[in-house]
């Protein structure tokens, strides 16, 4: 199997409920390489990680930059690379998969808010749909649902508006969903009422996680912006350690 989107769909299923599919988050060529040499068989980068590298806030990077940051990352390893581009940049399906294609992504997530608040969900799955349709089975969608990040509205369940979600994304197109922030009690709840393999959040400081996490019913396991926030750390330290040498 040599084809990049395949090898990374293919990552996603078949796996045993201890061994989930771990994605680091490069923000950077020189740390997509590290992971790749690590051993990691895919990446995706994560897109408030990547915005720090180039300087911008969580959420203000241009499409542009964005887009040319994916590129320098995909350009710099063999695995496969999927993309965290927000909620698309306001760009239309067909230029968005273009871009991401021109990027050398296999993959993309796509959240249902903007600025703080839920997109109606029905108008998301119809955006979504439109994206796998002019994808054409070129890129793997990862539907980030946002449910646990906003505000909704007192006495919803924040579970079954979670599941009524997915399921809306799913029948979309999309090929995985992610209720970041979920928290680990409600993942096998989440991963029975989903049709598709459920993304979840790790952390680098407990090894052990992502085996939990995949056990509990996650099939994928990212970290968003953590990975890029301890090589900050490490950055400080050696700063300080310099200054006091």
């Amino acid at each position: 199997m040599n084809d990049p989107v395949a090898v990374f769909r293919a990552l996603h299923h078949g796996r045993p409920a201890d061994d989930p599919l771990v994605l680091p988050g490069p923000w950077d060529a020189a740390s997509a390489r590290v992971f790749e040499e690590a051993g990691f068989p895919a990446l995706a980068t994560p897109s408030a990680g990547v915005a720090a590298a180039l300087g911008h806030a969580d959420g203000q990077t241009p499409a542009a930059e964005m887009f040319a940051a994916v590129a320098r990352i995909t350009a710099a390893v063999s695995v496969p690379v999927s993309a965290d581009i927000e909620a698309g940049y306001g760009l239309p399906p067909a230029e968005l998969v273009e871009r991401l294609l021109e990027a050398g992504a296999v993959g993309c997530n796509l959240e249902d808010s903007v600025d703080g608040t839920l997109l109606d969900p029905r108008e998301q799955a119809d955006r979504l749909a439109e994206v796998c349709a002019a994808a054409d089975g070129r890129l793997f969608v990862n539907a980030r649902v946002d449910t646990y990040l906003t505000a909704l509205p007192e006495g919803t369940d924040v579970v079954e508006e979670t599941l009524t979600r997915a399921g809306l994304y799913a029948a979309a197109g999309a090929e995985c969903v992610y209720p970041i922030t979920a928290p680990a009690d409600d993942l096998p709840r989440l991963a029975a009422g989903v049709p598709v393999p459920l993304n979840a959040n790790g952390t680098p400081d407990d090894p052990a996680c992502a085996r939990r996490l995949g056990e509990l019913g996650a099939a994928r396991i990212t970290f968003g912006p953590l990975l890029q926030l301890r090589a900050t750390d490490a950055v400080r330290d050696l700063a300080k350690r310099l200054l006091t040498a």
